[in-house]
C-alpha cells in the first residue's frame, strides 16, 4: 500500500487537484521619507557595527528592510528599538543601497 492509497483512506472525501498551487508573493512597497536615514559606526563590545536609524514608517516595512540589507550584505544584524544593526562597519554599501531604493541618508561619526 502505498502513500496515496494510505491517504485515501484517510481521507475518502478529499479530492485530488493536479493545478499546481499559485504563491502569490506581494511586492511590498515602502514608505520613502522626506527627513534623511542616520547611518553611524559605533564599536560595541570592541566589535564594529553599523546601525540605522531615523525612519518614520511603519515598524513592519523598517522590519522588512533591515532582513533585505542583511541579505544583500551577507551579513549578521538586528532589529531593536526602531534601529537596525549591522555587524560590521557597511556605511558605505547600505547607504548606496538605501540611496537606489530612493531613501535620502546622512552618515554620522568618521
Amino acid at each position: 500500500m502505498d502513500l496515496q492509497d494510505q491517504l485515501k483512506n484517510l481521507f475518502p472525501d478529499h479530492v485530488v487537484s493536479n493545478e499546481p498551487e499559485a504563491v502569490e508573493e506581494k511586492d511590498h512597497e515602502l514608505y520613502v521619507q522626506k527627513e534623511p536615514m542616520i547611518c553611524k559606526f559605533e564599536k560595541r563590545k570592541g566589535k564594529p557595527t553599523t546601525i540605522i536609524s531615523g525612519y518614520e514608517g511603519e515598524e513592519e516595512d523598517f522590519k522588512l528592510l533591515a532582513k533585505e540589507l542583511k541579505n544583500k550584505l551577507a551579513v549578521g544584524g538586528t532589529f531593536k528599538d526602531g534601529e537596525i544593526i549591522i555587524q560590521g562597519d557597511y556605511r558605505d554599501r547600505i547607504m548606496k543601497l538605501l540611496q537606489e531604493k530612493g531613501f535620502k541618508t546622512k552618515r554620522v561619526g568618521g
